[in-house]
């Protein structure tokens, strides 16, 4: 009969000096919230005081701030990614970041983003891919489809109800087809 050998749960359990080496390597491949950096010195840790005090030393060479860690996120998914404030509030909350460093990212980032173009720019590139896929008319279902996506990407729903209703209703390809049985 084999005999069953777990694997270690984790890896070695780092000492102080190796810890500290441990968060720089970690904050050279991505940025990591206070909270996200706690987590992943806690799982790799000898000894679990040893994390605040390297957490105390990355905060104290701003290595570690939430606030320019949420304005960055912020930024690069309202810009890039072209998500909404309630998806970016979202996952930055589901990363430790405190409200208050949300909120004044937010509130920094989507004054200089449109949130209405945006949303415009979802909306034309969806119509057109459904309008490509053997020119069918659009219907309500596809209309229903396009707002839970955009919900999903974090939009305001009195934005994208207004976007949704200029975009189908000023068409060049004629008016929407209202049957949901298409």
């Amino acid at each position: 009969m084999l005999a069953c050998v777990p694997f270690p749960s984790s890896a070695r359990k780092l000492v102080d000096s190796e810890l500290y080496a441990a968060a720089l390597r970690a904050l050279m491949r991505r940025a990591y919230s206070i909270h996200e950096m706690k987590e992943y010195l806690g799982r790799r840790a000898e000894n679990k005081t040893s994390v605040a005090v390297v957490i105390a030393r990355l905060r104290e060479l701003a290595y570690l701030d939430d606030d320019k860690y949420a304005r960055d996120y912020a930024r690069l998914h309202a810009q890039s990614r072209r998500q909404g404030k309630f998806r970016i509030a979202r996952e930055l909350r589901a990363r430790g970041v405190p409200d208050q460093h949300i909120d004044s990212a937010l509130d920094s980032v989507f004054a200089e983003t449109d949130e209405r173009s945006l949303v415009r720019t979802r909306i034309q590139r969806k119509l057109a891919q459904f309008r490509g896929r053997a020119n069918t008319p659009v219907n309500q279902k596809k209309i229903a489809s396009l707002y839970r996506g955009l919900i999903a990407a974090g939009f305001s729903s009195d934005v994208i109800r207004s976007e949704i209703r200029e975009a189908t209703k000023i068409d060049a390809d004629g008016p929407v087809e209202t049957q949901a049985d298409e």
